[in-house]
């Protein structure tokens, strides 16, 4: 599938749990591939339809260690010790460095966001049109990527069908080890290579999270460089071993 978009197949939060579990025991895809199959089959019957949902599994937890292998090991890490509710950040976060169209889909419900109370598949999809152009794929991958965000919990229902309203900010944590882990993601995903703090904790992306990390918090971890520019702006960005290059966007 197109790494670009790629996000073509409904993905639920039981799935993206389970595929977790698996990769704290192994990383043979195959493996795991066949131990999500009978999890998957009850709902998707086809089986070329599940391979695909089994292969965006697979490459969110298990591919994503390719380019970014110290995000994805402090995202196994982590899962280890956080508590349920909160391993989500986990899955949404490697989503984000996976598939640039997520990315992309995700910060346009997030700017959405802050102009209306409730979005629609229809708004999200006029905006992308807007910028990315007529993809031949896109509207099938915008109906997906909001499917799993309502399965996620990013996404409440409304008292109108097909109304979604975004969770601004409901998804907090104590750890600040999660809360860096996800700025770093960002920041990694993003075509920029560094920003102003204030940009970086306001990313449309983020919008779910409310994060309390300071940027004297980042200047004393080993893995972001924070320096001053003018107008007192602190300036972020990653030291070179967490930085790769984010996978061209649509």
């Amino acid at each position: 599938m197109d790494k670009g978009i790629g996000f073509y197949r409904n993905i639920y939060l039981e799935w993206l749990e389970a595929t977790a579990a698996l990769c704290l025991e192994s990383d043979d895809i195959a493996a795991i591939r066949a131990a999500l199959d009978p999890l998957l089959a009850p709902t998707v019957q086809s089986g070329r339809n599940r391979g695909r949902t089994l292969e965006i599994l697979v490459n969110i937890w298990v591919r994503t260690g390719e380019d970014h292998p110290d995000l994805r090991q402090e995202a196994l890490d982590l899962y280890r010790t956080l508590p349920g509710e909160e391993r989500v950040w986990l899955h949404y976060g490697l989503t984000l460095l996976r598939y640039p169209f997520f990315r992309t889909t995700v910060a346009t419900i997030g700017q959405l966001s802050q102009h209306s109370e409730s979005i629609t598949s229809r708004d999200v999809k006029a905006r992308l049109f807007a910028s990315v152009g007529q993809v031949g794929s896109l509207d099938k991958a915008v109906e997906r990527i909001i499917f799993s965000l309502h399965d996620w919990g990013f996404l409440a229902d409304t008292d109108r069908k097909t109304h979604y309203a975004p969770r601004r900010q409901q998804f907090t944590t104590r750890s600040l080890a999660l809360e860096s882990w996800l700025l770093a993601v960002a920041l990694t995903a993003h075509p920029a290579e560094e920003m102003p703090f204030s940009d970086l904790v306001r990313l449309p992306e983020l919008v779910p999270f409310r994060l309390h990390l300071t940027s004297d918090d980042l200047r004393h971890s080993p893995r972001f460089e924070v320096h001053r520019q003018g107008l007192g702006w602190d300036m972020i960005n990653l030291h070179a071993p967490h930085r790769q290059p984010a996978p061209a966007s649509v």
